[in-house]
């Protein structure tokens, strides 16, 4: 019995051995068990599996990491909390917020380095217009949730945005939105 339904045998899924390995890892490490013990919910976002015809369903993997990442950050937000008191881990979310905002309040065309005009990076336009939503999320309160700021896409551009910036930034965001949940 498989843990996922997979994909067709014509089509690419997720390579259904390292999703099951990881799996197993990601139980020990989330009961304590052993050297997985230092697996966080930074380390599930940034997960990576290799891709196999017949593999496991992307969209039905993706949806299990995120719940485990979910799962994952209320572990280390209450076991911050125990440590720092709420005072200091809301202070430690509130800085993180602030750095962003900072990051998004720089003029449109020019939130993040560009790469060259040979080289393709994230479109410009596609990410101000999300940076956007994001400074009304911090600033004024708007709603957006955390499966919009992980699923988002942008489309790609000569010239575009740096993506290792963008999507550091990202998952900064990710993890204020998980830290005051």
């Amino acid at each position: 019995m498989s843990t996922f339904p997979r994909a067709r045998k014509s089509k690419l899924g997720y390579d259904s051995e390292q999703v099951d390995e990881f799996l197993q890892s990601a139980r020990r490490a989330y009961d304590g068990d052993g050297a997985e013990a230092t697996l966080t919910a930074a380390d599930i976002r940034q997960l990576a599996f290799g891709m196999a015809k017949g593999g496991y369903s992307t969209t039905h993997v993706d949806a299990a990491l995120e719940r485990l990442e979910d799962a994952f950050s209320a572990r280390e937000r209450e076991q911050a909390r125990a440590v720092q008191g709420d005072a200091a881990w809301f202070e430690e979310a509130r800085t993180t917020a602030q750095v962003v905002v900072n990051r998004l309040d720089r003029p449109i065309g020019r939130r993040f380095d560009r790469v060259s005009v040979f080289t393709y990076g994230y479109n410009r336009a596609d990410v101000d217009r999300f940076a956007t939503r994001l400074v009304r999320y911090f600033q004024d309160a708007r709603p957006m949730s955390v499966d919009e700021v992980r699923t988002v896409t942008f489309r790609p551009q000569r010239g575009g945005y740096k993506e290792l910036q963008v999507d550091l930034l990202l998952d900064s965001v990710t993890d204020v939105m998980l830290a005051v949940r």
